[in-house]
């Protein structure tokens, strides 16, 4: 007898191929049956007109922390999920010392967005080794997860405080690749690092991994090769806007050590600079010629990510403006209030010199969010522009205005400046490079201030009843195939006989997602973004629902997927 037995789908496979009708049976965690099947199930699903294809895997997540408090990961759940990708940017929580616990959570509240109460309040932070941190996960989780092992926390446990501000000796390498060595041992499933020069500590430092020499990261990378199942993920400077040549010598010789693919995030796409994703994807050319790969990651929908004068945010990049928004609120306050610091703030903003960060500089398309003085009642979901031209004033100051009056309260969205016509037409060229691959949604991380875990149903809504710049068969193996290849993960990806089930379905005519709202369900009364789903009719994770119309059933059959056991070896050529 089935476990469970999907009856009448349209059955997307995962691969590309065309879609076709037919039944899917499980038994004992595993498909068994693709195609006609009669045999009785104790669970039986009609679905008809539904579709149900592979588990979602998401490449790049930041749940480390939150899948502590939170096993079923969402929203990722309810928005097909089924596998995520963890450890990212070279931040992890293990391996530990327990004296470092206190700048580990500073560093992940400034560098990921991650509320300083949720982590002091959420985790009991009781383990040492990587290994000792899976185990407290396994068993318990809603999704399966895999967990790369983070470069600040090998440097951290093994410089201590040096970590950040000197190059490692000899003997604390060897020590370092010692530790890597044994956490992916234990079930990591690779090597993570950050060279961007917007990743920094609690302390407003570098973080570790910044103070990093290039043969410290290829000898880490190296010991990544000898373990089966493994991979890089990596983040450089030029991620954010243009690869210098030195930065792409740096990704390929880390991929060539390590003969794995290395993905980096997130590849931009934007009509005004056409240029940009080609110059980035030429960095897997190079690698390919010298036998490696790199593969960019890229986001198929918009996220819109909100501002804050408040707390520390994308703002604070914009050249001149991170040591005003540095200052203690009231100072702070009082300097926003000198016109001469205004337009000095407004200027460089938009100078050449703000680089990616330049499209926040057009200050009168931002749309005000939530606001808190009674002088700003009726502003929450008007435009600057339309603000300013009422007060006859200057976009940036009516702005500013409405931020003081909050006392720099006010949540902020900037309208995206790539939405238009020719930004999607290149997206689909993108999208069909070889070097590219669908990610980077940083779910669980930059909780208040964006939500980019639902980019499943969104993406898969747009391709049915939005722009339909790829057909749905394609989209679902941008969104699970594709990612799980480049990962190595055994068995999941595909909807084929002995493959694990991991399984959607969905109505084609209503998957989608909700506006992100903000909800105070964090751990020490703080708030996040979410956002609910649409049209998820049924998740599977290991054969066992988690999802029943779009609500989390509570269940846990997720594991951990250990580098080796759950995952092969993929070939850089």
């Amino acid at each position: 007898m089935l476990d469970y037995l999907i009856k009448g789908a349209t059955i997307v496979d995962g691969t590309g191929a065309p879609g076709f009708v037919g039944d899917v049976g499980v038994r004992d965690g595993r498909i068994v049956a693709v195609g006609d099947c009669d045999e009785e199930a104790r669970s039986v699903l009609d679905a008809t007109g539904l579709v149900v294809c592979p588990g979602f895997v998401d490449p790049h997540t930041h749940y480390d922390a939150q899948i502590l408090w939170d096993p079923q990961a969402t929203p990722s759940n309810v928005h097909g999920v089924t596998s995520i990708i963890a450890g990212n940017c070279g931040f992890t929580l293990a391996p530990i010392k327990p004296q470092d616990a206190d700048y580990t959570r500073r560093m992940m509240a400034k560098v990921e967005g991650m509320p300083l109460a949720a982590l002091e309040n959420g985790i009991d932070w009781n383990w040492h080794t990587f290994g000792e941190y899976l185990d407290r996960i396994e068993g318990g989780i809603g999704v399966n997860a895999g967990f790369l092992v983070g470069h600040c926390a090998l440097r951290r446990y093994v410089m201590g405080s040096d970590a950040v501000g000197h190059e490692a000796t000899a003997e604390q390498l060897d020590a370092m690749v010692g530790l890597l060595r044994e956490s992916i041992a234990a079930g990591g499933l690779g090597f993570s690092t950050t060279m961007a020069r917007t990743h920094s500590d609690g302390d407003g430092q570098p973080v570790a991994s910044r103070w990093a020499t290039p043969e410290e990261l290829v000898a880490l990378c190296g010991e990544v090769g000898r373990h089966e199942g493994t991979t890089l993920e990596g983040i450089v400077d030029g991620c954010l806007e243009y690869f210098s040549d030195d930065e792409i010598d740096l990704l390929v010789a880390m991929s060539t050590a390590a003969r794995r693919p290395i993905n980096w995030n997130v590849l931009t796409v934007d009509s005004r600079r056409p240029d940009q994703p080609w110059r980035q994807l030429e960095a897997s050319s190079r690698a390919a010629a010298a036998g490696g790969r790199i593969v960019a990651l890229t986001m198929p929908v918009l996220v819109p990510m909100n501002m804050s004068f408040l707390n520390y945010c994308a703002l604070n990049m914009l050249p001149g403006w991170g040591p005003i928004l540095g200052l203690p609120v009231p100072e702070r306050m009082e300097a926003l209030r000198d016109p001469e610091t205004r337009r000095l703030l407004a200027s460089r903003a938009d100078s050449e010199e703000a680089g990616v960060f330049r499209r926040l500089a057009d200050f009168a398309r931002y749309v005000i969010g939530d606001t808190y003085a009674e002088v700003n009642d009726g502003l929450s979901g008007r435009v600057v522009a339309d603000i300013a031209a009422e007060r006859g004033q200057d976009p940036f100051d009516t702005l500013v205005e409405i931020v003081l009056a909050d006392d720099l309260r006010t949540i902020l969205w900037p309208m995206p400046t790539d939405n238009d016509p020719d930004s999607w037409a290149l997206r689909q060229q993108v999208w069909a490079d070889g070097r590219a691959m669908l990610g980077g949604s940083d779910a669980g991380a930059h909780l208040d201030r964006m939500s980019g875990a639902e980019y499943t149903t969104r993406f898969l809504a747009d391709c049915l009843r939005g722009r339909k710049l790829v057909p749905l068969e394609r989209a679902v193996q941008m969104l699970t195939d594709e990612p799980a290849r480049l990962f190595g993960l055994r068995d999941r990806g595909r909807v084929a006989p002995g493959w694990c089930a991991d399984l959607v379905v969905f109505d084609p005519e209503a998957v989608g997602a909700d506006h992100a709202r903000l909800v105070d369900d964090l751990p020490g009364g703080t708030a996040r973004l979410t956002a609910s789903a649409h049209g998820v009719v049924r998740v599977l994770v290991n054969g066992v629902e988690t999802v029943v119309d779009n609500e989390a059933t509570g269940a846990l059959p997720g594991t951990v997927l250990r580098s080796g056991r759950d995952t092969e070896t993929v070939a850089t050529s």
